[in-house]
């Protein structure tokens, strides 16, 4: 049995929270007031700002998980996860699955344009989501130059995937793309789900803002790599949605923008809106069909195309922002000569 110590800790910038600490067996998991039943019977009440470290127990490798997906999805052969460079890097699901990584760093001699986070299978019944990611690695595996840093997550969600019968909640059914800690999370994201969803169970937010092991991974990952863009790949509404600053993206092969809005809890929400990155949420027209070969190279092309022009605004901004600043201090250098 493996067994993988996992730090997770937030600063008051990113988490403050009072929170409910509950014990899980063999895992901790944070919650609030709107605890339900199935977290567990044992409860205490804690306020803090770091959060104690968790120990999951896991008999699942980076292997196994692998031959998992393969067995799962017939896109994906086990060939394109196993021995590919995927990692572990300290995240893992309700079920202790490990939640894989693969990087492709910077090569030497060239400083990339930008660090990106591409995040696939968030929602584990949108096959196409995990396949279409498999299919970006293996193009990064033949021609990654350098220009730029891509840290890729295939499956997101893999208890969720992995199922008998696949669902887009995790395993303890709370959509983990409602769980991020937007503004006013308590009131707002359980005002939505009960009024404007009618309390869909597939709409679930959870008790608390990063209440689900998966979630809680994520922003600490995204909090330490600290992407430049966040591209994450859904299914089945064959759009390009965008949230944050830049300018969007006009369209990915034949995905054109048409921005859905954000939703209390929402990635795009949470890292595109309050942490200012830019999040493009590839929506593929089918959840258990893949694109066509050409569309897949489109999409591909049309994405690396904007992260150019994206790396270039970042740039140009980041300039002015400076001349502005520079200007500001001999203006007060100036009145103050003191």
């Amino acid at each position: 049995m493996n067994i993988f110590s996992i730090k997770h800790y937030f600063t008051r910038n990113r988490i403050a929270a009072s929170v409910a600490v509950i014990m899980y067996s063999p895992v901790f998991v944070f919650a609030s007031d709107l605890q339900l039943a199935f977290y567990g019977p044992e409860m205490k009440q804690s306020s803090f700002v770091g959060a104690p470290e968790v120990l999951v127990q896991s008999k699942y490798t980076i292997d196994s998980t692998c031959a998992k997906i393969a067995n799962k999805l017939g896109s994906v052969r086990l060939s394109d996860c196993q021995g590919k460079g995927l990692d572990y890097a300290g995240g893992n699901s309700v079920n202790g699955l490990p939640i894989m990584v693969k990087e492709f760093p910077p090569v030497e001699g060239r400083k990339p344009l930008s660090k990106v986070l591409v995040i696939g299978g968030i929602h584990g019944d949108e096959y196409s989501s995990v396949s279409l990611v498999f299919k970006w690695m293996k193009i990064l595996s033949k021609h990654h130059s350098g220009m730029f840093h891509w840290k890729v997550v295939p499956v997101m969600n893999p208890d969720g995937l992995l199922r008998k019968k696949s669902q887009r909640m995790n395993d303890r059914g709370v959509d983990l793309n409602r769980n991020f800690p937007t503004p006013d999370w308590h009131t707002e994201s359980h005002k939505y789900w009960v009024q404007k969803t009618k309390r869909n169970p597939r709409r679930y937010p959870g008790p608390a803002p990063l209440s689900e092991p998966e979630s809680q991974w994520l922003a600490e990952y995204i909090a330490d790599f600290k992407p430049d863009v966040i591209v994450s790949i859904h299914a089945p509404f064959g759009i390009l949605d965008f949230d944050g600053p830049h300018s969007a993206p006009n369209k990915f092969g034949t995905l054109h923008l048409s921005l859905l809005g954000t939703y209390p809890g929402s990635l795009g929400n949470y890292a595109g809106k309050h942490q200012e990155i830019p999040v493009v949420t590839v929506e593929l027209p089918y959840a258990g069909i893949m694109p066509s070969r050409s569309e897949i190279s489109s999409i591909w092309s049309d994405l690396v195309r904007w992260l150019r022009k994206n790396a270039s605004e970042s740039l140009q901004q980041a300039s002015q922002k400076q001349q502005l600043d520079d200007r500001q201090a001999q203006v007060s250098n100036f009145s103050d000569p003191s």
